[in-house]
């Protein structure tokens, strides 16, 4: 048996990246729909603009998800 450690170091740092990546923008996502402590009672454009941020957040990580299923699958 011959196993190609540099290919399994290779995918195991890309796995490494992608995995922290994605649970930082997932972070962001829930930063951005959380409320803000002591931040002024009305909605403003700067809560639309953070929520918008958020989804988008969410969005890529579905997207991401998505795509580790497509590669799973095919």
């Amino acid at each position: 048996m011959h196993i190609d450690w540099a290919a399994l170091g290779q995918v195991f740092g890309v796995s490494l990246v992608v995995t922290v990546g994605l649970v930082g923008i997932f972070t962001l996502g829930i930063v951005g729909t959380s409320p803000r402590a002591g931040g002024p009672a009305d909605p403003g454009a700067g809560t639309l603009a953070r929520r918008s941020g958020a989804y988008a957040c969410f969005a890529v990580c579905a997207a991401a998800v998505g795509y580790g299923i497509y590669l799973i699958v095919a």
